[in-house]
């Protein structure tokens, strides 16, 4: 499996790496759900990044999948959705038309999430995640992104989420996650935070900073557009 290639310097100061094979057997079962057939060719991307007026939100995980699940954060479908469904009603008062994968807690299968996206007209794909790491003290947010025109949408969002209280960047990152792989539009992976680390996880588990984190990620989304569609 090809690791994520680090497309900017990450600022936070924690850079760790699994060091165990139990780890490794974590971490592979936490998001090898997301990867599949690395290597293949998806479809073309058509570049809507300056002109959507749909944005895709897609809650990571849901049902059966939990997720990360953690001590100090809960489970990161709970947390994924929460953050969504904050989100869905600040991007429509900016104007845009939105479309959620999931708005309950059930499961979605990854090629599903992937043609939901493909069937709407001029948008943008923006999935909602948590983190974790087997050292607690890693913290910080990461943008996952695959095709070039995705990159503007990457940078816009993970510029707004990591000046938050006690956030911080680790980067942007290119993956052939299933969800970006598939998308024929600009198709962004937001790793919110860790849930791993325990002060992180607190915070990310709180309603207020949810609906920061919501905030800060319809402003990343309406920077790329360059305003919202009520300002046309």
């Amino acid at each position: 499996m090809n690791q994520p290639h680090i497309a900017q310097n990450i600022s936070c100061p924690f850079h760790e790496r699994p060091q165990a094979a139990r780890w490794l057997a974590v971490a592979a079962a936490s998001v090898g759900w997301l990867l599949a057939g690395v290597g293949c060719v998806g479809p073309a991307v058509k570049d809507t990044s300056h002109s959507f007026r749909t944005v895709v939100i897609d809650a990571g995980h849901g049902g059966h999948d939990s997720g990360t699940r953690s001590r100090w954060g809960g489970n990161e479908k709970d947390a994924t959705l929460a953050v969504a469904t904050r989100l869905q009603p600040k991007l429509a008062a900016a104007g845009f038309q939105t479309v959620m994968t999931r708005s309950t807690d059930q499961f979605i299968d990854l090629n599903e999430r992937a043609r939901i996206s493909n069937h709407q007209t001029n948008a943008v794909f923006v999935s909602i995640h948590f983190n974790e790491a087997p050292r607690r003290a890693v913290h910080g947010t990461e943008l996952y992104y695959k095709s070039a025109v995705s990159l503007g949408l990457a940078q816009h969002i993970l510029g707004k989420v990591s000046v938050l209280p006690g956030a911080c960047a680790r980067g942007l990152k290119t993956a052939n996650f299933r969800v970006l792989r598939l998308n024929e539009y600009p198709a962004v992976l937001v790793e919110c935070g860790y849930l791993s680390n325990p002060a992180e996880a607190k915070r990310c588990a709180s309603s207020a900073y949810q609906d920061r984190l919501a905030e800060a990620i319809a402003a990343g989304v309406i920077g790329q557009r360059g305003g919202g569609l009520n300002d046309e």
